[in-house]
């Protein structure tokens, strides 16, 4: 494994001239087993520059430390609580691989762990990556992390460390996989749990930039035998490019609501699971929810990968977030109001449901049977679900 909690630059600069061009170094037995250090020191040397930008006076050192060191100032805070989560993102790096772009991986993995601590109110603090392959390729580490880098640089946070695994016979050459861990702090009088939902609480739609970072399988396996590559009129670019857009964060959103004083009573990130099983994680027991597809269009991405997988009906918006990828919840008297503050800020929000008086898990019930589907768009099946 090549270390990347981005050890000091150990390179030392060429000579201007030389006499005559030495001889290349033999290998060392590491390298000739598939692992080459030096390989990870010139990816660090490529990502330096991007990753001390995100460093502001909370984080203690410079590069090179074997751990990240962040002074934990919370200000007013009374009683902080810090929030963490991992994840990665999954198979659309095999997308990036075909596509030869790994800087979007990087903003992906960045805001999805972002928008995963969000739900609970947390404001991110510190993000750590972590990037294994088959053979180190220094230029793709490098776009990977700058691209992580640039995400938390535009979010706040600090990059405050990673590590990079060369791992020959576990990763093809040609592959990689990503993960990040993003620790944040929330006030613990403001600890957003769901609690306080109630039954007629409306449902507050942001829409996804594409199918950021979850449903790549299905969508590779539907689309494969399409020119990725050719301009495509209903989705304002090759199809690539669509798969390729990069996961969004609802930081922003969040902000721009509470900073209005809006009582926001739940949040739900769709990710993996879709609307069918993220939405319930954060409802108190007996209550439900009844969702209205036919209060959006549904993206032409999505239409395809749906129709070319022949994947109907609940399955869909199970397997993908189906142009959904951020829910607030609020009461019906804040409605108006709330689509107001958002619009204002930019976005695109629209009211997609409603929080309904239903059975809970007390009773046994399975967590998607706590979504009711309404309007069920006609290349679906088109029935309520």
């Amino acid at each position: 494994m090549i270390q990347d909690a981005f050890p000091p630059d150990t390179s030392s600069s060429e000579p201007a001239e030389r006499e005559a061009a030495s001889p290349p170094a033999p290998l060392s037995a590491y390298a000739r087993a598939g692992v080459d250090i030096n390989a990870g020191h010139r990816a660090v040397a490529l990502m330096r520059g991007a990753v001390a930008r995100t460093h502001g006076p909370q984080v203690l050192g410079g590069l090179g430390g074997f751990g990240g060191l962040f002074r934990a100032d919370f200000g007013a805070m009374t009683d902080p609580v810090l929030v963490a989560s991992t994840d990665g993102v999954g198979t659309k790096t095999k997308v990036a691989s075909r596509a030869g772009q790994y800087g979007g991986l990087g903003a992906d993995i960045v805001n999805h762990c972002v928008n995963d601590i969000l739900v609970q109110g947390a404001r991110p603090l510190f993000f750590l990556d972590y990037v294994a392959m088959g053979k180190l390729i220094p230029e793709q580490v490098a776009a990977f992390v700058t691209g992580a880098a640039g995400a938390c640089e535009a979010l706040g946070v600090a990059l405050l460390g990673g590590e990079t695994a060369e791992m020959p016979g576990v990763y093809l050459d040609g592959e990689l996989d990503i993960v990040g861990t993003i620790v944040g702090v929330v006030d613990r009088d403001g600890l957003i749990t769901g609690e306080r939902l109630e039954a007629g609480d409306v449902v507050i739609a942001l829409p996804s930039s594409g199918l950021h970072t979850n449903g790549y399988s299905l969508a590779r396996a539907a689309l494969e035998g399409l020119d990725w590559q050719a301009p495509d009129v209903e989705l304002g670019g090759s199809l690539q490019d669509a798969l390729l857009v990069p996961h969004r964060s609802y930081l922003a959103a969040y902000q721009v609501l509470s900073a209005a004083g809006l009582d926001v009573r739940a949040m739900s990130h769709i990710t993996g699971g879709g609307l069918i099983d993220n939405p319930p994680r954060v409802l108190p027991e007996g209550l439900g929810l009844r969702f209205d597809l036919g209060t959006y269009p549904l993206p032409p991405l999505f239409e395809r990968i749906v129709r070319r997988s022949g994947t109907l009906g609940r399955e869909a918006y199970r397997a993908l977030n189906m142009g959904v990828g951020f829910l607030f919840m609020l009461p019906p008297a804040q409605a108006a109001q709330a689509l107001d503050v958002l619009r204002g800020a930019g976005e695109s929000p629209w009211v997609i449901g409603q929080v309904v008086a239903g059975a809970g898990p007390s009773q046994e019930e399975a967590v998607q049977d706590r979504v009711e589907l309404l309007n069920l768009p006609a290349a679906l099946g088109g029935a309520p679900l």
